[in-house]
């Protein structure tokens, strides 16, 4: 099961560096926003997955 939520939490990175860079051809800054809160929020839950799991 934990590995499937790190292979979601990687999917959630990838989308989220794919919006930063959609947001930045766009200039779109909201769109960049979001991606670097998905980003944030994703590398925040891997820590903490990868922490409780030990």
């Amino acid at each position: 099961m934990k590995y499937v939520l790190a292979v979601v939490a990687l999917l959630a990175v990838a989308l989220g560096v794919a919006g930063i860079v959609y947001g930045e051809a766009d200039d779109s800054p909201g769109l960049q926003l979001l991606g670097a809160l998905l980003v944030v929020g994703a590398v925040g839950y891997a820590v903490r997955l990868a922490r409780h799991s030990r």
